[in-house]
């Protein structure tokens, strides 16, 4: 059965992203849809797959991260506007079939991403 998940690490601090809020968003042409909030728990994870069996579908996404939002909350001092705000990740599934895991590795000046497993 196929999924979706997600993890996030501050490479600022060594830790994981814990509170930090998350969107995913389905997207079409001309359109998006909201279709999952949460806030990562104290691994830096969503406590359960953000999409998993029937409701994954072959198709276009994106998971925005409210980066600088969660470094403020850690005390950090931004300025304003910050470099990084809400990191917006696209994506694609094409087979819902499989296990898509969507990384994020983040400071409030750099990010990076991969196809986990």
């Amino acid at each position: 059965m196929g999924r979706l998940t997600t993890h996030v690490l501050d490479t600022m601090n060594g830790c994981p992203a814990a509170g930090m809020a998350v969107s995913l968003w389905r997207l079409a042409p001309g359109a998006a849809e909201r279709i999952a909030e949460l806030k990562l728990n104290d691994d830096g994870r969503a406590d359960s797959p953000l999409l998993e069996g029937e409701a994954l579908l072959a198709g276009c996404y994106r998971l925005v991260f409210s980066v600088a939002a969660y470094f403020k909350a850690r005390g950090v001092a931004l300025p304003e506007p910050p470099f990084l705000d809400e990191v917006p990740l696209d994506f694609g599934l094409a087979d819902p079939s499989l296990h898509y895991h969507v990384p994020l590795l983040v400071s409030p000046w750099a990010y990076s991403t991969y196809r986990g497993s």
